[in-house]
């Protein structure tokens, strides 16, 4: 179930993906290429994936976190590999954790395991904490990459002039349409971290914002009517809903092709599983060959 945080960041990425190499430490390459995302033949579409054409040609792959994800070392591996294996190229993936909640022993920007002197899998990544950002670099960087300086190594306090300086430049840099789309993404992602009242006020000279077609996509009108207050619940018991029914789903696609198709009573079973947790141990045991039916991998779940 995709979330408003991760449809604005693919926005800003396919809207200057150069930034976001920078953005992510990467190297900017002569000519780039966003490329399609969807690796469904084990798990559903990585966030973005960006062909830099250079000296060494890779994909950049970048995801975005807004919420703690106990597998989401495990889950960028199977990202970067199956986006290796489908186009070709070394994959650098980034992933961009969008506040502190995001953090959690689960999330380490490393994968290793081992298994006596013969058997060694090493894979890392870069993991970006926005919070921990200078908001003097984004501020100074790209276009695409300034919704992320009030969500940045910043106070509240600040907020006001960093506001004053994001419109400074949109209003000398950016075309119109572009503007709206920046100012939009801004107050979903300011979301994250500060009070709908707050942002209100702070991005209430901000014209066009509602105009958005991302704003449109992402924020119901009584959002802005209103409704604010149960807003972050809603949004958290969404994602919560969401990791769910991407841990069903990636248990199944990976459950079956070792396990083979399951039938209609492990459907169920699965069905009845609402702990995103225990639903990805259960895809901890499929990786690690734990099972060698349906029956005896739901049986050790319980």
């Amino acid at each position: 179930m995709p979330h408003p945080f991760d449809a604005t960041s693919k926005h800003m990425v396919d809207a200057r993906p150069r930034e976001w190499l920078a953005a992510g430490g990467l190297p900017p390459g002569v000519s780039l290429e966003i490329l399609d995302a969807d690796l469904s033949a084990v798990s559903r579409a990585a966030d973005k994936l960006v062909r830099v054409l250079c000296d060494k040609a890779y994909i950049a792959h970048f995801e975005f976190q807004s919420g703690y994800d106990p597998g989401l070392d495990r889950r960028v591996l199977v990202y970067n590999v199956l986006a290796e294996d489908r186009f070709g190229l070394e994959v650098i993936s980034v992933v961009f954790l969008l506040r502190p909640e995001a953090m959690g022993p689960g999330v380490t920007g490393r994968v290793l395991r081992e298994r006596g002197n013969d058997h060694r899998l090493e894979f890392t990544y870069k993991l970006v904490r926005v919070w921990e950002i200078p908001v003097a670099s984004l501020l100074a960087g790209g276009l695409e990459t300034l919704p992320l300086a009030p969500i940045s190594q910043v106070s509240e306090a600040q907020l006001p002039g960093i506001i004053e300086a994001m419109k400074r430049r949109l209003d000398t840099e950016a075309a119109v349409e572009e503007g709206k789309e920046l100012w939009a993404a801004t107050r979903i992602l300011m979301g994250l971290r500060w009070s709908p009242d707050f942002v209100g006020q702070l991005l209430r000279g901000v014209h066009g914002m509602k105009e958005s077609s991302t704003y449109q996509e992402i924020v119901q009108e009584g959002y802005e009517k209103g409704e604010e207050k149960g807003m972050e619940k809603g949004m958290e018991k969404g994602m919560e809903k969401g990791r769910t029914a991407e841990a069903r789903k990636f248990v199944l696609r990976l459950g079956s092709k070792v396990l083979g198709t399951p039938d209609a009573d492990t459907l169920r079973a699965l069905e009845a599983i609402t702990d995103p947790s225990k639903l990805e141990e259960i895809t901890d045991r499929v990786f690690d060959r734990q099972a060698v039916s349906w029956a005896q991998l739901l049986s050790s779940s319980t």
